[in-house]
């Protein structure tokens, strides 16, 4: 019976190792804490942009990893991708903006 509640006992450790394991973070991905939170960023950034009077355009694309937006696509003007970056800059849990907008 002993044994029996040794092996149990040891099948759950390593269950729970493994469980986490998989959601740890590592060089080229991102655990599902961090993926979840960059997807609330983007979607912050995108809300921000979508509420600017002056940048109400759907060619901008946002993408978040490790918490630095990238912003990419098409613009009107220049002052519209040095708004675009000063919007997304003053999103909560932005680290850093990288911004890759084009004028059309």
């Amino acid at each position: 019976m002993n044994t029996i509640v040794r092996t149990i006992a040891a099948a759950a450790v390593l269950a729970s190792a493994l469980a986490l394991g998989a959601c740890a973070q590592t060089k080229t991905s991102e655990s599902t804490g961090a993926y979840v939170d960059d997807a609330a960023i983007t979607g912050k950034v995108k809300t921000a942009i979508l509420q600017d009077a002056a940048l109400k355009v759907m060619d901008i694309h946002v993408d978040t990893y490790k918490s630095v937006v990238q912003l990419s696509g098409f613009v009107d003007t220049p002052q519209m991708i040095g708004q675009a970056g000063a919007v997304a800059s003053q999103v909560s849990g932005v680290a850093s903006v990288q911004n890759d907008l084009l004028v059309k």
